[in-house]
């Protein structure tokens, strides 16, 4: 569809005149381009030309349903998931509804739990509420109350999270580890930090794993609240724990290097900043252990996401966030991302480049075991010239 529309443009540019030989050469290979693309004709593709929200998801199947094809359920869960990740929501809840309404006998929990989701999305929390609530009693499940907790907890609804969790419980649903991330990402977000505990506690007493976002969230929570104590208790216990994978091994080897350079105890946390238009010193530690989080599923892009994130706040970076995300770059061999973020930090008018954090993150990789990434990282300060730089 791009094609045609330069097409046009170009036809309405001529005015009737006599086509150049360069109008002609790319009129031509302009008609060629849409002709591969007409005959490359399938659902997702007249859905994905829909430039606009306001055009219709929906005619678009009823058009392709009158051409006597079919629609296969796999084929509108896939389009649905892949309108999501380009933030396609109002298309893609069309096709949701659709999916609920054309197939009723093989809709999964799962469906429902994405339409609720899109409708907060399109049309606000109300009108995901009032679907939800008309739901069948056997499509209220803990997919579709935790998709509803979900739209809570992303909106800081602290109150309407409480109830409906309470309502789980009380409908004796089997909860698992999603939902009680759910309760633990909110209580982070408004301040909460004394009741993500309690959610962990009660996890424990229902017998359902943690994850490592379980983790995350309840060390997040401590080092928010300056208990560094609790936070080694916590990797302790991680330690001791059945899975003892190399995910759960690079999580707690980047916290304890977290911790052992300092990045706390240091950093005078103890006076809070907070900035109207910034953000809080307490969403900052989170930001940390976010990157430390990815840092251990090795998602690189995610901590390319997180860390220019991070850069575009307007609250004043610190050694502590330089040195996180010099930590899981360095984790992992990214060396070329490691010398960029060393540029950056000498650069910054916010912070001066801080030669003992350096040297704290030097010995706190040799501490776990991981002497040859602390020579890299030695090898590479000198090489930018930053000079005081002790032998690891």
């Amino acid at each position: 569809m791009a094609a045609r529309s330069i097409f046009l443009t170009l036809t309405r540019n001529g005015r009737g005149r006599e086509r150049s030989g360069l109008f002609r050469s790319l009129t031509s290979t302009t008609e060629v381009v849409y002709e591969e693309e007409e005959n490359q004709d399938d659902l997702k593709s007249r859905i994905f030309s829909l430039r606009l929200p306001k055009r219709s998801a929906t005619n678009v199947l009823q058009r392709w349903v009158n051409e006597g094809r079919q629609i296969e359920i796999s084929d509108l869960r896939y389009i649905s998931k892949e309108l999501r990740k380009s933030r396609k929501f109002k298309h893609a809840l069309e096709i949701s509804e659709w999916l609920v309404y054309h197939n009723q006998d093989e809709a999964l929990d799962s469906d429902y739990a994405t339409r609720i989701d899109l409708m907060t999305k399109v049309f606000g929390i109300d009108s995901a509420e009032r679907y939800f609530e008309g739901l069948p009693t056997t499509a209220k499940t803990n997919e579709t109350y935790t998709a509803l907790l979900h739209s809570y907890a992303s909106l800081r609804l602290t109150e309407k999270a409480e109830d409906l969790y309470e309502r789980m419980k009380e409908a004796n649903l089997s909860l698992n580890t999603v939902t009680y991330n759910e309760m633990m990402t909110l209580y982070m977000s408004v301040g909460l930090l004394e009741k993500v505990p309690l959610i962990v506690e009660e996890m424990k007493l229902q017998k359902v794993a943690p994850d490592l976002f379980t983790y995350n969230l309840w060390v997040s929570s401590c080092a928010a609240a300056l208990n560094i104590d609790e936070v080694r208790r916590i990797l302790d216990e991680i330690s001791l724990g059945s899975d003892t994978g190399e995910e759960w091994i690079r999580y707690k080897n980047l916290v304890n290097i977290y911790i052992t350079s300092g990045n706390l105890i240091n950093s005078g946390l103890n006076s809070v900043v907070e900035s109207e238009k910034g953000i809080t010193q307490r969403e900052w530690i989170s930001y940390d252990f976010l990157i430390i989080l990815y840092g251990a599923f090795g998602n690189k892009d995610k901590l390319d996401q997180i860390w220019k994130s991070l850069r575009m706040t307007n609250q004043k970076m610190t050694s502590r966030n330089y040195v996180c995300i010099l930590s899981s770059y360095l984790m992992f061999g990214q060396m070329k991302e490691v010398g960029e973020i060393i540029d950056q930090w000498k650069l910054s008018a916010a912070t001066d480049f801080d030669r003992s954090s350096c040297n704290r993150l030097q010995k706190a990789y040799k501490e776990v075991g991981l002497e040859e990434r602390a020579v890299d990282f030695r090898l590479l300060l000198i090489q930018k010239g930053c000079d005081q730089i002790e032998e690891s």
